[in-house]
């Protein structure tokens, strides 16, 4: 399987040189398709179109960026609870459509609580699973049915359920999702084509996919696996660690989101197992850096990966080797780092990928 290279794109210019988030501020239509374009040159496959319950609306920046942009794809961050998702469900078809089959989805259910309320959402965390499983359900039962249906769930009811469009994409676009709560882990086992993580070591990632395999199996369902990390590389391996430590130094000023400025410590059960991490040593497996992770209290994606470009791919590969077919980089200096993550090391993920593959499909009898 091809390794695919996700990104992330933001919407303004960032302001420093150590930047920890793209998500928010003013929007800047022209950096958006500079930022969008600039991926896509560098060869990235998608780019993650971020959600905060303050920040500019993912599909109208996805769909702004995908017009001016040729053959990237669009994971669009999306909470299940504000749209409705048998228009929901039309919504993505439209997309699909209207950008020749370009879109995913990285279904999330808000950080915080008091994240999500900002968008005017008092419903618990765990109550959010299951309302998502069953948005999910509907959403997909909108795209596949035939003739008008009803439905009667916990969270959702409809008579007459029916849509005139229908994804591109077949049997729809890819579904993400991330988390490490029972909930989040049951709602992606059941609905969701790929779980998301953030990198931490190989030992305990090896164990997290052979359990939410069995998990997705109950399901009859098999799933993808996408890693999130921060590469970090530098033309030797002393000069990376260098640069590692100047990141770190410069990360001063706003380092959460808006609902979350001040808070050092883990927001999610996602967090909580990277922040662990991090406090059991700065460094695991070599290279994977948790010195941002501990800094900031594991807001999101902060675990790097630190050396030159081919100790960095080497490391990628080794979770590549363990099924993880997916992985979603981005550095610290968003523009810069993406033109140089697509001269050094997109291509020997790439390639590397390509050799595994060889390595284990066994050859065909000679005659």
């Amino acid at each position: 399987m091809p390794a695919r290279i996700i990104g992330m794109i933001g919407v303004t210019p960032p302001t420093q040189e150590a930047t920890l988030l793209v998500i928010e501020g003013e929007i800047s239509p022209p950096f958006v398709v500079e930022f969008a374009r600039a991926h896509e040159a560098a060869g990235f496959d998608m780019v993650l179109v971020g959600y905060s319950s303050s920040s500019a609306e993912g599909f109208l920046v996805a769909m702004h960026a995908a017009g001016r942009t040729e053959r990237m794809s669009y994971l669009v961050a999306h909470r299940p609870g504000f749209v409705a998702p048998t228009l929901f469900a039309r919504k993505v078809a439209t997309f699909d459509q209207l950008t020749g089959g370009r879109l995913a989805l990285h279904i999330i259910t808000g950080k915080t609580d008091a994240e999500q309320e900002g968008d005017g959402d008092f419903t618990p965390k765990a109550e959010r699973y299951q309302r998502a499983q069953e948005y999910l359900n509907l959403m997909k039962r909108t795209w596949a049915a035939d003739r008008p249906f009803d439905f009667d769930g916990r969270f959702y009811r409809v008579r007459g359920a029916h849509s005139d469009v229908r994804p591109l994409q077949k049997p729809h676009p890819l579904i993400m999702f991330g988390g490490a709560s029972e909930g989040a882990l049951e709602m992606g086992a059941a609905e969701c084509d790929v779980f998301a993580i953030y990198a931490e070591p190989r030992a305990t990632t090896a164990e997290r996919i052979a359990a939410f395999r069995a998990r997705a199996a109950k399901h009859d369902r098999t799933v993808g696996f996408n890693m999130s990390v921060r590469p970090i590389i530098a033309a030797t391996e002393g000069a990376a660690w260098d640069k590692a430590n100047r990141i770190l130094a410069g990360l001063t000023g706003k380092l959460g989101w808006a609902r979350q400025e001040g808070v050092r410590a883990p927001v999610d059960n996602a967090g909580r197992r990277q922040f662990a991490f991090a406090q059991e040593k700065d460094v695991h497996d070599e290279r994977l850096w948790m010195g941002i992770t501990k800094a900031t209290g594991a807001l999101g994606n902060t675990s790097c990966l630190v050396g030159t470009a081919e100790q960095v791919a080497d490391a990628i590969l080794g979770y590549y080797r363990l099924g993880v077919s997916s992985f979603l980089i981005r550095g610290f200096d968003p523009v810069a780092d993406t033109a140089e993550f697509g001269r050094e090391l997109i291509p020997r993920i790439k390639a590397g990928a390509i050799e595994i593959d060889k390595r284990a499909t066994p050859a065909a009898p000679a005659g």
